[in-house]
């Protein structure tokens, strides 16, 4: 299973080199203003990979709310705050964090129905712990 941010971030630093497809006009949303970081410092992702997660953003685009759209690119493409980004919006830190959130379900959940493997998978895949919770009380009991 992937770890989704982590994606996103990827993701983020491709398409900030002009790459995304995905029509936002940040001058539109009053966001003429922002600079957008060096890309060489930045980590980023293929081709191949930065065209699928681009066509599940532009799906997010097509079917879900602007708003949700808007913090995802602010987010990830711009590399804002969240606390920056509720300012320029004006709404809450917690409410950019839950459109981030649905927004990056959604995603997760395209990239799952399409069933492709990206080439930074190995990369960006979730650790499973190894040992239950129960286990590790147990040896966190024996070292008092």
């Amino acid at each position: 299973m992937r770890n989704i941010q982590q994606v996103l971030e990827r993701w983020g630093g491709w398409a900030a080199d002009s790459n995304t497809a995905v029509s936002w006009a940040p001058i539109a949303a009053g966001f003429k203003g922002l600079v957008v970081s060096s890309s060489s410092s930045r980590l980023s992702c293929c081709d191949d990979d930065g065209l699928v997660i681009d066509a599940c953003v532009c799906r997010l685009q097509q079917v879900r709310k602007p708003e949700e759209l808007d913090v995802i690119m602010l987010y990830y493409v711009y590399g804002l705050t969240k606390r920056e980004i509720g300012r320029r919006i004006r709404v809450s830190e917690m409410e950019v964090r839950r459109r981030i959130s649905i927004a990056e379900g959604f995603i997760e959940g395209c990239l799952c129905m399409l069933g492709v493997r990206l080439e930074m998978d190995p990369e960006v895949e979730k650790q499973r712990f190894e040992k239950s919770a129960s286990a590790c009380r147990k040896n966190c009991a024996t070292l008092v």
